[in-house]
């Protein structure tokens, strides 16, 4: 994650898929209303010692990586190459011989 706004996005995802509350997280870190807001908004810069609290609360550990150790850690970004089958380079070839040479079907 490179910004704040990533951050929050991630801490709004856990909190959905715990179901949590807020109010429960913002109580059991000791922090404000609107710092919570503030927090989950990911328009305004927040405390370090906020964000560990908040991260504590929901089961989350801060880590600092290697940048090119956190590129392993991200999806991947294109879909993995389909592999054809025999049967599909099959098909492609009797389509391909059924096509006059103007390349409409006939």
């Amino acid at each position: 994650m490179k910004s704040i706004s990533e951050i929050s996005a991630q801490l709004r995802t856990v909190m959905r898929h715990n179901g949590v509350t807020q109010e429960s997280v913002r109580e059991s870190a000791g922090i404000s209303r609107q710092t919570m807001v503030n927090v989950l908004k990911g328009t305004e810069d927040f405390k370090v010692s906020t964000l560990l609290a908040v991260a504590d609360r929901l089961g989350l550990e801060l880590l600092l990586v290697p940048k090119d150790a956190a590129r392993g850690l991200q999806p991947p970004t294109a879909a993995a190459p389909v592999v054809e089958t025999m049967v599909d380079q099959v098909r492609k070839r009797l389509q391909a011989a059924d096509r006059p040479a103007d390349g409409k079907k006939r």
